[in-house]
């Protein structure tokens, strides 16, 4: 079975979006290389370094998302085809936007409760594993113990204020315990195991 694990570039101050929700310099890293990495299902090719095409396609292993409805939203739900290609579970209390869906085989689940997404996107995600994204949807999974893996993209870059990847998180259980850490051209690439000392599902 696959792990649930987030993945988010993030300033060296640790925001992954300013105040007004843009991202600024971020992502250039992903425009600095002569490597191209297309985008599963999402019509887009990225052109890295070759350290970072090597970490993205090895840590390609995405079989299901979920995500927040502020993603979602600022997203404009990814016109119906979310990156990755993966079958998607939006965890909200609103319904979807009107108009929904933009294309008729958009592979989007709407659900009220983060627990059962989680437990929908297992389904879907079969031996892979599940990505999850939006802050708050990073800290409930981390307050519940499920979360079991943190990527970093760490970019060069100040943001000084607006939304951060890890903040507010009551549980004071967690571990982390690096696994990997690359680097590229412009970013530096780290991945982190998580565990939970008052758990008994403790990795």
């Amino acid at each position: 079975m696959g792990v649930v694990f987030s993945s988010f570039t993030t300033s060296l101050d640790g925001f992954i979006a300013d105040e007004h929700g843009r991202v600024g310099a971020l992502f250039d890293w992903y425009e600095n290389g002569d490597v191209e990495v297309p985008l599963r299902g999402y019509g887009l090719v990225f052109h890295m370094s070759q350290a970072s095409a090597d970490y993205w396609r090895q840590n390609d292993t995405e079989g299901a998302f979920v995500a927040g409805r502020g993603i979602f939203d600022d997203a404009r739900g990814w016109g119906g085809r979310p990156p990755g290609d993966s079958p998607t579970v939006v965890v909200t209390h609103r319904p979807p936007p009107e108009g929904w869906p933009p294309v008729p085989d958009a592979p989007f689940t709407f659900v009220g409760d983060l627990d059962e997404g989680l437990r929908i996107a297992r389904e879907l995600a079969g031996d892979g594993d599940i990505n999850v994204a939006g802050a708050d949807i990073v800290r409930q999974c981390l307050d519940r113990g499920v979360l079991e893996e943190i990527r970093v993209d760490l970019a060069p870059v100040l943001l000084h204020a607006g939304t951060r990847y890890l903040a507010g998180i009551a549980r004071r259980d967690i571990e982390l315990t690096q696994l990997q850490v690359v680097e590229g051209t412009g970013v530096t690439h780290i991945r982190y195991a998580v565990a939970y000392r008052d758990s008994a599902d403790a990795r």
